[in-house]
This record gives structure tokens, sequence and C-alpha cells, in this order.
């Protein structure tokens, strides 16, 4: 049975790869990164530094399921990475939550240049978000911070094991988690960070969020940021996105998706569709032009 679950997880892992846009015309290629990668692994146990883009680096080990969908892929998440890439600014204040070992802070602030705040509550995910902030050397760029985002501040378990599905921990799920896999973290609210840095001078114009199931709770501690007009767009994965959709249209956001290759949005209906992302924007003149006017960039060999 082990056997049999672990080759269906070799398929679908292939099955991804080679569907996937950046590699729908370099399977074979893509195919061959796959089976050295799991060489690699067997025979190498310490980190690589993987070129993400022409701009950036990323630290990639065995068991970073973001990390090696980057390797690869190129990018894990091609429509919502790709907007970022063609929308930021090097002007722009970004803010990633449920960053992870960062993906999406590199991209903002090694490759564009932008100024980012990323928050990730897992100690040993901040441990590989700090390391690929340092060799990136992007310090002076990006605040880190070790806490969990919440609609109160307060504290509650979370898993640390699970590498990007790590997530709070409630009562419900609770007697399914071994003990030994629950930390307990700080949750603060996201409008609590930007009041207690008044030194953030930079208005927040594009922000992630990615909390496996509590991001209507982030949203929630979000409001005063959410007023602000200068934020224009959210990538947010749609975990009760009901909820996630009646919380951003009282603040005059839709949801949209991202194609890359002719840099058009496209309306989603939620209701009809089992994308887990989304992307969420109000004053949608801006963001296509600047969609529209954003420089290439370069990422397997490919100018997008």
């Amino acid at each position: 049975m082990k056997t049999l679950k672990k080759f269906t997880s070799i398929f679908s892992i292939i099955n991804f790869i080679i569907s996937h846009p950046l590699n729908k015309n370099n399977k074979i290629k893509s195919v061959i990164r796959f089976i050295k990668w799991q060489i690699n692994t067997k025979l190498n146990s310490y980190p690589i530094i993987y070129p993400f883009t022409d701009k950036a680096k990323l630290i990639v080990q065995k068991g970073m399921t973001g990390a090696t969908g980057n390797l690869y892929c190129g990018l894990h998440e091609f429509n919502e990475m790709s907007f970022l890439l063609h929308f930021l600014r090097n002007s722009d204040l970004f803010i990633d939550v449920g960053a992870n070992i960062g993906s999406y802070t590199i991209l903002a602030s090694a490759h564009i240049g932008s100024k980012s705040l990323s928050i990730e509550p897992a100690p040993s995910s901040f441990i590989n978000l700090s390391n690929n902030i340092h060799i990136n050397k992007i310090d002076d760029k990006v605040r880190a911070y070790n806490l969990a985002l919440g609609a109160q501040n307060g504290y509650a378990n979370f898993t640390s094991l699970h590498d990007t599905t790590n997530h709070i921990v409630t009562e419900e799920k609770e007697l399914n988690i071994n003990i030994n896999d629950i930390i307990k973290v700080k949750i603060t609210t996201l409008d609590e960070i930007i009041n207690s840095n008044p030194d953030i001078l930079l208005p927040v114009i594009l922000m992630k969020i990615d909390t496996e199931g509590f991001e209507k709770e982030v949203l929630r501690g979000s409001e005063k940021l959410l007023k602000k007009n200068e934020l224009k767009a959210i990538i947010i994965e749609l975990n009760e996105r009901e909820q996630i959709d009646n919380i951003l249209s009282k603040f005059g956001f839709k949801p949209f998706q991202y194609e890359p290759f002719s840099r058009t949005l496209n309306s989603l209906d939620l209701l009809h569709t089992k994308t887990s992302n989304a992307i969420y924007i109000r004053d949608l003149d801006f963001v296509e032009l600047r969609l529209k006017t954003a420089e290439k960039f370069n990422v397997l060999n490919q100018l997008i």
C-alpha cells in the first residue's frame, strides 16, 4: 500500500510538472530536472542554491515543497508569481503573509527591488526565509516577522512539521495531530504591525495571503489597511471563499485570474471555478496599465 501511494504521488508530481505553462514545450527537460533532483537528494543531503530568476536566488533542500516546485517549474504558482513580477515596481511596499521560505518575498525584493514585510509563524520555515533573505543580500529591503496574523492579539497552537501546509490548529482538528507537531505562536493583527512601525513610509500596494484556512481572520485584522486606496491587489488562497469574497467586496475588490503571456486579467466566477487562488483587484485601470508596461523577466530561459 505504501509503495502504491508513493507511486501515485510521484505520478501526480510529474503530471503537474509537464502540465505547467513553462514546461509544456519542454516536457522532457522538465522531467529530467525532476529526476536529477531526486538523485541529488539521495546522494547529497545539503541544500543547493538555485537561480530562481536572472536576478534572484533560492535555497532548495529536500522536503521544501514550494521551493522544489520552483525548481521543477520555474515559478511554482505561475499566474500569481508572474502577476507580482509584472505589477510591482522597486518603489513599492509588498506584504507577504504566510511567507514560508519566502518565494514571493524573494521575487519582490531581490528581483524587483521593492520593500517587503514578510510574516511566517513556523520557526523552521522562518529560518529558511531568513536564509533566503541573507543569500540574496536584501536584508535592507525586507522586515521579517516570526509570528502569526489573525483578527486579534493572542496566542494559538500551530503545526510545525508540514512545510507549506503548516496551519493554526483548531479544536476540531487537534485530536488528529501529534502533540509533538504543535507549537504555541504569538498572534497579532496586520494593522497592529503597520501601526507599531511609524517608520514604514511607503504605502502597501500588494499583499499575498496564504495561511492554510486562516485567511479570513487575517483580513479581519487588516481592515485599516484594506480601507487605504493605495492597496490595489491581494493574492489570496481561497479557503472559505464565500467569506473571503464577502469581506473583500466590501472594500471594492473583485476577483480575477491573470494570464501572464498575454498580460490580461480575466474576471473570476467563484461559484463555477475550482481554482485555489485568486487575485483581488480594485482600480483595474491602474493595475492593467502597470501590467502592460512592466519589463519582461527571465525564468527557465524564457522571457515573460
